[in-house]
């Protein structure tokens, strides 16, 4: 499996993760200990508002915010494309639209992994960045 395929599926988990965790019915039964061990050493996230997070803060920031909905939580993955790839690092772009009680909202993420065989989908985030998105933005590159 390419480190694309594995960076994907990382993806898909990894938001599925978030919304098991962050609704109050299921947040028992999510694996607090796969969200770890996702998140490389030295990970670093940019989130829409431009700070810039080391893993620390975002392990901690999810981890505190455990049960935060009531079923009214969803995220959307689209639009998975490779950007970069050599032997052991892929940089990626996809789209996460949210629904989150009520209001949506999307952004654009580029994300930078390392293939790291004991993650639990072969590879380990070690960078994101996030953008906001316009109601309409197809987020993907080159259209207008």
């Amino acid at each position: 499996m390419s480190l694309f395929h594995k960076a994907s599926a990382e993806i898909v988990a990894l938001h599925r993760f978030f919304v098991e965790w962050y609704d109050k019915a299921t947040a028992d039964s999510a694996d607090f200990g796969l969200f770890e061990r996702a998140m490389g050493a030295g990970m670093r996230m940019i989130p829409p508002s431009g700070a810039i997070l080391d893993r620390e803060a975002v392990v901690g920031y999810v981890r505190a915010n455990k049960g935060a909905f009531d079923g009214d939580f969803d995220i959307e993955i689209t639009d998975i494309h490779p950007v970069w790839e050599d032997g052991h690092t892929v940089l990626v772009t996809y789209v996460e639209r949210q629904q989150r009680a009520g209001a949506r909202t999307a952004r654009l993420a580029s994300a930078f992994f390392i293939e790291n065989p004991s993650a639990p989908n072969g590879v380990e985030w070690r960078h994101l960045h996030e953008t906001w998105m316009q109601e309409g933005d197809s987020g993907r590159l080159g259209s207008n």
